[in-house]
């Protein structure tokens, strides 16, 4: 079903107030996700965790606050489609505010885990719904440009959390910090407005937001599913090579290996993952096609991934220089989200762009599972041969997911999901 949407609703300018706004939520919810990664030690010290508890605590408070996100990708995405995506910008970002501030007053892991799981639930849906308004405000000419710009500040936020700590050395101000950004951002987003073809599928008696129709529907489910393959190979080498790259690098004597910090590691990848996400949006705009631009950032994440498994005895800058380039390598983040709104109706449109980001996130810890089966079952305890193995199947996984996906790039968003 067609829905009679002329382009003067659409407003010309890539650099228009949705734009805008939903790069700097983006920004927000990248600053709180990476930052925790950057203070976890040093705020579970705080609180007393001492030992080899620092890292199981961790674990604890990394799986709250996914859990946080799963949840939270569903709530919003439902919300976003049967309410506006308006409403869930606004809603997203006061429940993480507010649970950033509350994050910087904890004083036992409980309450600390009690808000990582807050603060998960409010950053879920920041990304889906501001890419879901974006890519219906603009015309599909200038989608992708829309998007790449969402991209490339939005990732800067890590970037942001790691001199943020670096200049107050404070954990608690930091997320103080994050909680007031995210304040100042609720301001700016009363001028911005629904998009044109969200509006007239209100109006219209279509159900919206139907989580489970992706599941009542075997074509709709597998396009679904492998909207969500696609991204898998990006958390695994953020959550797994990027963050225990102490551990690998120690593995590949680095010289200096000891002063490698996972922080720093950090904040190269997503200074790479900037870079990365201008080129894949330009790129996909050039030669207009999401799915070629695709294909060649998954082979070269695969690329990266064998270099940086077998980088032995580098410099430490070296190392951080691979971390750079493998972030760039994982540069198709908003792009393949792009991908997933465009592949589905508006009626479900900011449930399948919420939700697909959120479930990449959440399927690390059975991403980190299916990598300790190889490394401590399979392959006697060899972290390098383990990360290979486990790229190498991600990958694949990756590129048969999106082989079977269809060219969006010229498609028109103003249509709906049937029911059946």
């Amino acid at each position: 079903m067609t829905i009679n949407t002329s382009l003067e609703t659409k407003p010309n300018s890539i650099f228009n107030a949705a734009v805008i706004v939903a790069a700097l939520g983006y920004f927000v919810d990248i600053y709180d996700l990476l930052l925790f990664g950057i203070v976890r030690t040093d705020s579970l010290k705080d609180l007393g965790v001492v030992g080899d508890a620092i890292r199981n605590q961790g674990e604890y408070l990394i799986s709250m606050q996914m859990g946080g996100m799963l949840f939270g990708g569903i709530l919003w995405g439902i919300l976003g489609d049967k309410k506006g995506r308006i409403s869930v910008l606004f809603g997203s970002i006061l429940i993480y505010s507010i649970a950033n501030i509350a994050n910087g007053m904890v004083t036992t892991v409980d309450g600390y885990a009690f808000w990582r799981l807050i603060a998960g639930i409010g950053l879920a849906g920041e990304l889906g719904a501001g890419i879901t308004l974006v890519t219906e405000s603009l015309p599909k000419e200038k989608r992708g440009y829309g998007t790449m710009i969402v991209a490339s500040i939005g990732v800067s936020g890590a970037i942001a959390a790691f001199l943020v700590y670096q200049i107050f050395q404070d954990w608690r101000l930091c997320y103080y910090a994050g909680g007031i950004l995210g304040v100042l951002l609720l301001f700016m987003r009363i001028k911005i407005s629904e998009s044109g073809i969200f509006q007239k599928v209100a109006e219209s008696n279509e159900k919206k937001g139907d989580f489970l129709s992706l599941f009542s529907n075997k074509n709709r489910f597998f396009k679904y599913l492998q909207c969500i393959l696609i991204g898998i190979p990006i958390w695994f080498l953020v959550g797994v090579l990027i963050t225990f790259s102490p551990e690998f690098a120690k593995a590949l004597n680095v010289e200096g290996a000891d002063t490698i910090s996972a922080g720093q590691a950090i904040a190269w990848c997503y200074s790479g993952l900037v870079f990365g996400d201008i080129a894949s949006g330009l790129l996909s705009q050039w030669f207009k096609s999401r799915k070629k631009i695709m294909y060649l950032f998954l082979v070269l994440n695969l690329a990266m991934v064998f270099i940086f498994l077998n980088s032995f005895g580098i410099s430490v800058q070296a190392f951080y220089f691979i971390c750079l380039a493998m972030g760039f390598s994982v540069g198709y983040w908003v792009l393949f989200i792009t991908i997933a709104a465009e592949q589905f109706g508006t009626n479900i449109r900011a449930t399948v762009t919420t939700t697909v980001p959120n479930f990449v996130r959440g399927l690390l810890p059975l991403i980190i599972l299916t990598y300790t089966f190889f490394r401590d079952d399979l392959l006697n305890g060899d972290i390098l041969k383990a990360g290979m193995v486990v790229g190498c199947l991600l990958s694949a996984i990756a590129i048969l997911a999106l082989w079977k996906l269809k060219e969006t790039f010229h498609t028109d968003l103003d249509f709906i999901e049937q029911k059946n």
